[in-house]
């Protein structure tokens, strides 16, 4: 049975969503005249008129308020520890959303900072992986903490990669955290569950405004949060319940961590810088295979949701995988390999196909 207090759910979704359409309305009568940056413009984007990104903003507001009310609930004060450990990247992932721009370098460094702030407070870091080699490594307490760093820094920003298409991000999340509070309540582990309901709670308060129509957008803050807190909850998961695969886990992110693999090899292959932004992610690839079979780039505005309804059986899957093998070590592993091979299989015969399919709707426009 579940023990979660119902107000406290109910409060994270009712302050996230009254809070994402304030910003809205405001964004619509006075941020709109004065951005200080255009979106519309930048290589990967994927939507037509200038819109708030600073959904992140409200997440963050709904689980403070819900963590400052829950002090009668056993997980506050380790919910509260893990919120403050967020902020160092929130801030400087929120300067970049209201247009005072922050380099990629900058907000990896911040989310550096979190997660060594989390490390600090919470005193948890990955113990095992059960790759026997890596294993020994991790038994030195430095090297662990950089690998843990390193890891969760790398899932934080890949969130940030994934979120393209309208709901892709949201969803992953929303996915993401129901999957780790499922695998959470299986071990036993009350408080991480408690957190993580609540933050879906609040990313569906986001997502209600989100998708289909794309009237708000994470931002920088709310990827990097979203990936940060999830990541890092998912560390005390491993921490305090040491039977739970690591590789259940890495299913979990598989989507976000495969796509920012693919985008770093993509990159170094083409001898581009690895931080340049190109439109070439799987998701990107997705919307123009709808606008050229289906639609046409004149609506884009059903293109957008719908390829976000054809990605997410490529995100959940996993996730579901690695719920059910969460206790199966062998199992998790060899189904991740068996997603990275579809995931390149089907990305790789995308990409064949596309030109393809673009030249003969070209002939036939011209006929």
């Amino acid at each position: 049975m579940l023990n979660v207090p119902f107000e406290w759910i109910t409060l994270s979704f009712g302050v996230s969503a009254l809070t994402n359409f304030l910003i809205i309305v405001w964004f619509a009568r006075t941020l709109k005249q004065h951005l200080k940056r255009n979106d519309t413009s930048a290589v990967q984007a994927l939507h037509i008129n200038p819109t708030a990104r600073i959904g992140g903003l409200a997440i963050v507001i709904a689980l403070v308020v819900s963590a400052a009310l829950s002090h009668s609930a056993d997980s506050w004060k380790p919910f509260l520890l893990l919120l403050v450990s967020a902020m160092p990247v929130f801030i400087v992932g929120l300067a970049e959303d209201l247009g005072y721009l922050a380099s990629p370098l900058r907000r990896l460094l911040a989310a550096t900072v979190s997660g060594a702030v989390f490390i600090a407070l919470m005193g948890q870091w990955v113990l095992h992986t059960g790759i026997p080699g890596l294993d020994i490594a991790l038994q030195w307490s430095p090297f662990a903490v950089a690998f843990s760093l390193f890891l969760a820094v790398g899932i934080s920003h890949a969130f940030n990669l994934i979120d393209g298409l309208n709901g892709l991000a949201g969803f992953t999340a929303f996915a993401a955290a129901l999957a780790l509070a499922t695998i959470a309540q299986q071990s036993g582990l009350t408080e991480q569950r408690d957190m993580l309901l609540t933050i879906a709670a609040a990313i569906t308060g986001f997502l209600i405004f989100n998708f289909p129509f794309g009237k708000i957008f994470l931002g920088d803050a709310g990827a990097y949060v979203i990936g940060h807190l999830l990541v890092w909850v998912s560390v005390s998961i491993l921490w305090n319940a040491p039977n739970v695969s690591p590789f259940a886990m890495l299913l979990i992110f598989f989507w976000p961590i495969a796509d920012t693999l693919l985008a770093i090899m993509r990159r170094l292959s083409l001898g581009k810088p690895i931080a340049q932004p190109d439109r070439l992610h799987f998701h990107q690839l997705v919307i123009r295979s709808v606008e050229i079979v289906l639609l046409g780039r004149k609506k884009r505005w059903i293109a957008n949701p719908l390829a976000t309804l054809i990605t997410l059986p490529f995100v959940v899957a996993p996730m579901i995988s690695g719920v059910m093998c969460a206790l199966d070590h062998g199992n998790a592993a060899m189904a991740w390999g068996l997603f990275a091979m579809i995931f390149i299989a089907t990305y790789k015969t995308g990409m064949w196909l596309a030109p393809k399919l673009r030249r003969p709707l070209t002939r036939k426009l011209s006929e």
